[in-house]
């Protein structure tokens, strides 16, 4: 029986709710309308991420949910929940088909075991597992000006520097390895010790993603009015967290460091002035 449309944004919102831990927040501040835009494209991005890191998860279940976002794009909605409301909201906001491929793409890659080699696959990949969901949110936001997806790219990549250096310990040990090579040789680092050479790549690798995130900021003044605290928020959340792993010295290899509620609540009452 196929769900109500009203009924599917319900349970992409309760999805976002209990799992999306920092762009819950910054969606808070959106009309209702984006907001369940949000929690539509967080509902297909999770799936994805779940599919990927299930027990046994292999590219046929990849290509599975591939074949139901094709068919989902097309109006004719497979058996789960979120497919008309995500359906609705692509259609609403005119988002792009090729940037969900990509995210599949992405969440793919990280089937089998791998260590990046260089910062060119590291970028590649940062853009299929982050770029894309900016330059997928930018479009619920709401731009004029081109210029707006080439910051929307780069602050995702900021987006995921962040995630790969709080999650070092995490990803070693399912022997995913995102931090390039080239750079692990250059600091001859070894990243189960949290030694200087550990925390001179890390640094290296934090100074990259400030710089990323002061290119993207222009970004902000680019959305449409009624989005930028959003934007300004999520951005914060999760400049913010850099701040603080770069403040406990990258202390991840015995602690996963995050921003507490209060702190981010904190940063979407600075929004709101």
């Amino acid at each position: 029986m196929a769900v109500a449309k009203t009924d599917s944004y319900a349970f992409c919102r309760r999805i976002a709710r209990a799992r999306a831990r920092n762009f819950y927040y910054s969606f808070l501040l959106l009309s209702r309308e984006q907001k369940d835009a949000m929690c539509a494209v967080y509902a297909f991005m999770r799936y994805c991420d779940d599919i990927s890191e299930a027990e046994g998860a292999s590219r046929e279940a990849i290509e599975r949910w591939r074949s139901d976002l094709n068919r989902a794009l097309e109006g004719d909605y497979p058996d789960n929940p979120l497919w008309p409301a995500f359906h609705d909201t692509v259609e609403r906001y005119r988002i792009p088909h090729p940037y969900f491929h990509e995210m599949i793409d992405g969440v793919s890659s990280d089937l089998e075991p791998r260590q990046v080699q260089t910062f060119d696959e590291l970028y590649r990949y940062c853009y299929q597992v982050a770029s894309v969901v900016g330059l997928t949110i930018i479009h619920i936001f709401g731009f004029d000006s081109p210029d707006a997806l080439a910051l929307a790219e780069k602050c995702g990549i900021a987006f995921q520097i962040t995630n790969i250096l709080r999650d070092v310990r995490e990803d070693s040990e399912n022997r995913r390895i995102y931090l390039p090579a080239e750079d692990i040789h250059r600091f001859h680092a070894d990243l189960s010790k949290r030694d200087e050479k550990f925390l001179a790549l890390m640094r290296f690798e934090a100074a990259r993603a400030k710089a990323y995130y002061d290119e993207s900021r222009p970004l902000i003044a680019l959305v449409h009015k009624r989005s930028r605290r959003s934007l300004w928020a999520l951005i914060e959340i999760y400049r913010r967290l850099l701040g603080k792993l770069e403040r406990s010295n990258f202390d991840v290899l015995q602690n996963r460091i995050r921003l507490t509620t209060l702190e981010k609540l904190k940063i979407l009452l600075q929004s709101m002035r």
